[in-house]
């Protein structure tokens, strides 16, 4: 089933089956429209269920990647657009693929923010909080489009296999808790870059 729904900024449009549930949406430019894709997104993805208790993270990781589509891949240029694509499988993995239709960067080639000479540096923080918080980050086409894909945690399927062995990973609160955390450590400094964009690189 296909639905298409309307929004105050983009477009946003769901094909749905018995175990997974397809969404693509597209935005413009403008750090106005982040918002909202988001939490149609996140409200999509909750009820879903594809991820049950990793959906604090997965919030984190889109938003960041959206800043970076908008901000850095398309410098709020009003004529592009971001695109995004989520699949979600009912209690197994949610993957997204976003891509915008600025110049690109090299990934490769971004400090690395957790190195002496870059602590006071902004570049980089995106993607690392977005590898915190995901099970896979990727990219691709010159660094237009990223990749990122969750797992819902073993704990948490909705039809559990017993391996016969404890899950001796943190519990999703915990991961939940560090993901706050992360989040309000960043939030100061994603304003700062929201006000200077254009001045900005990845």
């Amino acid at each position: 089933m296909t639905k298409p729904t309307g929004s105050p900024i983009g477009s946003l449009r769901m094909q749905e089956t018995n175990s997974c549930l397809e969404i693509e949406a597209r935005i413009p430019s403008e750090v106005k429209a982040i918002s909202p894709l988001l939490d149609q997104l996140m409200h999509l993805i909750e009820e879903s269920r594809c991820v049950a208790g990793e959906e604090l993270s997965v919030e984190l990781a889109l938003r960041e990647a959206l800043n970076n589509a908008v901000l850095h891949g398309n410098r709020l240029d009003p004529s592009k657009l971001v695109c995004v694509n989520c699949r979600c499988e009912l209690g197994k993995e949610l993957s997204v693929l976003i891509k915008d239709q600025g110049g690109g960067f090299d990934p490769s080639a971004t400090p690395d923010p957790l190195a002496v000479e870059n602590l006071q540096a902004e570049h980089g923080r995106g993607i690392l909080l977005m590898r915190s918080q995901m099970d896979e980050v990727s990219f691709g086409c010159g660094g237009r489009e990223v990749r990122m894909r969750k797992r819902v945690s073993a704990g948490r399927r909705t039809m559990p296999e017993d391996s016969g062995q404890s899950d001796q990973r943190c519990p999703a609160d915990d991961r939940n808790s560090h993901a706050l955390q992360d989040g309000k450590r960043l939030a100061a400094m994603e304003t700062r870059g929201e006000n200077r964009a254009e001045n900005l690189h990845h």
